[in-house]
């Protein structure tokens, strides 16, 4: 990825800073984007920026920019989401449009502002979307909203996919299973609690439910990301890789 300049939003923690720092290591070019600047510096990639991806403006700006500086954009990596969890009838309005607004229009902005730039620069160029195993089974308790947004954010990625080929820009996303991040340490309280039960026994049943018997860790989706990102998947577009240790299988 010598030469390469890469984008990875969300990337002041857990998968996107394992993302931003696969790629750096893989000599790419890195900006290390996150709403929250200074956990994006502490990523410790080549730049870091602000971005809150539900901005538009923003994210074109952030993709000019980085094109203008460095002559190219040659990745985008749109990873930055969230997640509450709450039972199905508990989950407010406000809360569905937060989720939607970051897990899927969030994808959708940035996708738009790294298209328009690489389509401009006429080089091609490479997007790839951060979904959830959540995003190919409802069978997911207290993450409704959460599910609605990544299963979007798979039938998004294949419409970018399809319409994109043309102007050579491969768009695919990566399904991650029960991965080892700040959110995830979150979502075991918050399971727990809802379940009467302890962190560490929902832990315990989200590793029995991993064939591979452990926790996934965030460098395990960034190394398949990098994967995607580079010539070894060069004709690999529209695709919705699982990174589950065999958690879903389809």
């Amino acid at each position: 990825m010598n030469g390469r300049v890469a984008v990875v939003t969300g990337a002041g923690s857990g998968i996107g800073r394992a993302i931003a720092r696969e790629l750096a290591a893989r000599g790419a070019t890195v900006v290390a984007a996150d709403i929250d600047e200074a956990s994006a510096r502490a990523t410790a990639v080549a730049e870091a920026a602000a971005l809150d991806v539900t901005d538009a403006a923003a994210a074109q700006a952030l993709a000019d920019d980085v094109a203008a500086r460095h002559g190219r954009l040659d990745i985008w990596c749109s990873n930055a989401g969230i997640s509450k969890m709450l039972r199905f009838v508990d989950c407010s309005e406000a809360d569905y449009d937060r989720t939607m607004a970051v897990n899927l229009k969030g994808v959708f902005l940035c996708g738009q502002a790294a298209a328009r730039t690489m389509i401009r620069l006429g080089t091609g160029g490479v997007i790839v979307n951060t979904a959830s195993m959540a995003g190919k089974q409802g069978r997911v308790p207290f993450l409704a909203d959460y599910v609605a947004s990544k299963f979007g954010v798979v039938g998004l990625t294949q419409a970018m996919a399809f319409e994109l080929a043309p102007a050579n820009i491969r768009v695919n996303c990566v399904c991650p299973g029960y991965v080892a991040t700040p959110m995830q340490d979150r979502e075991l309280v918050w399971e727990a609690g809802l379940r009467g039960s302890t962190p560490e026994a929902v832990a315990a049943l989200w590793i029995a439910d991993t064939p591979m018997g452990r926790m996934e860790t965030p460098e395990d989706v960034a190394r398949a990301v990098a994967f995607l990102c580079g010539d070894d998947a060069g004709f690999i577009t529209g695709e919705a890789l699982a990174v589950n240790g065999g958690a879903f299988m389809d």
